[in-house]
C-alpha cells in the first residue's frame, strides 16, 4: 500500500503547477457576474494544471493506461464545463459536458465491488434534494437535472465503492478519488442552492474551493493506476494458474479412477 510520504513526495513536485494556477484564480478573482474569455481562461487554468499532471504519469494506448486515459477525458469535458458555465445562457450545455465526464470517470473507476448499501441511500439523498429542488424550475431542468444528478450520484458511488477499509485493500489514492467524488457532490449541491434557490454568502467561493479539491482528488487517483494493472494482472494470471493445475490433478484423478476400473473389469472378464 502507497504511504502518505511516499504519495507526496511523488505527486508534490508534479503538483506545483495546479496550486499556482489555483492562487492566481482566487488571487484575482473574477466575480461570476462579470463573465468574460478571461475569466474563463483562468478558471480553466487549474484543471489544465491536472490534465498536464495525469499526463506527467505516462499515457498510451496500452491497456495499463485505460484507467488514466478515462480520467484525463473525464477532466478534458470538465474543463469544457467550465469554460462554458462562465457565461449563465451557457449553464445547460456546460451541465452536458460535465455529465460526460462523469461518464468518463465511471468507466474509469468500474463496477468492482459493486456494493449496493452504499449506492441506495446515496441515490435517496439525491431525489428528495431533486423532489423539493425541481418543482419550481423550468421544463428544460426537469428533464435535464434528473439525468446529470444520476450520473453524479454513480460517479461518487463508484469513486466510494472503490475504498475498503476492512479488507485492507484500498490505497491513498482511491482514498483520494474517494474524496473528489463526495466533494464534486457537494459543489454541484451548492451551484443549485445558490444558482436557482438563494444565493449563499461567498457561494463563488466555496463552489471553486470545493470543486478544485474534487478535480484533484480525482487526478491523484492516476498516481499508482499502472502499478495496480500491473498487480491485478499478476494476480489473475496466478489464479488462472491454481486454477489450471487443479483442473489437471482433478483430471488426473478421474483418468486414475478409469483406469482402475477398467482394469478391475478386465480382471472379472478373465
Amino acid at each position: 500500500m502507497t504511504s502518505p510520504k511516499q504519495v507526496l513526495k511523488s505527486v508534490g513536485p508534479k503538483l506545483v503547477p495546479f496550486f499556482k494556477t489555483l492562487a492566481i484564480y482566487f488571487v484575482v478573482f473574477i466575480p461570476e457576474d462579470n463573465p468574460s474569455l478571461f475569466a474563463m481562461f483562468l478558471k480553466c487554468l487549474p484543471i489544465l494544471s491536472l490534465l498536464l499532471f495525469v499526463l506527467m504519469h505516462g499515457m498510451s494506448l496500452g491497456n495499463e493506461y485505460t484507467f488514466s486515459r478515462r480520467i484525463l477525458i473525464g477532466l478534458i469535458f470538465s474543463c469544457l464545463g467550465d469554460g462554458l458555465l462562465v457565461w449563465r445562457e451557457l449553464f445547460l450545455h456546460g451541465m452536458v459536458a460535465f455529465g460526460i465526464g462523469h461518464m468518463f470517470f465511471i468507466s474509469a473507476f468500474g463496477f468492482k465491488p459493486l456494493n449496493i448499501p452504499l449506492g441506495i441511500p446515496m441515490y435517496i439523498a439525491s431525489m428528495l434534494g431533486l423532489s423539493m429542488w425541481l418543482p419550481q424550475q423550468a421544463l428544460i431542468y426537469k428533464m435535464t437535472v434528473p439525468i446529470y444528478t444520476a450520473l453524479l450520484v454513480t460517479m461518487a458511488w463508484r469513486a466510494t465503492a472503490r475504498v475498503r477499509f476492512f479488507e485492507e485493500l484500498w490505497t491513498w489514492t482511491k482514498l483520494c478519488s474517494c474524496v473528489g467524488g463526495l466533494f464534486f457532490v457537494i459543489s454541484d449541491a451548492i451551484i443549485g442552492l445558490h444558482m436557482f434557490y438563494s444565493p449563499i454568502p461567498y457561494g463563488q467561493v466555496l463552489i471553486m474551493t470545493t470543486y478544485y479539491a474534487a478535480q484533484l482528488g480525482i487526478a491523484l487517483s492516476v498516481v499508482d493506476s499502472k502499478a495496480s494493472y500491473i498487480r491485478e494482472e499478476e494476480e489473475s494470471r496466478k489464479r488462472q494458474l491454481l486454477l489450471d493445475e487443479s483442473e489437471q490433478e482433478q483430471g488426473s484423478i478421474i483418468g486414475e479412477g478409469i483406469n482402475l476400473r477398467q482394469r478391475r473389469l478386465g480382471t472379472f472378464g478373465r
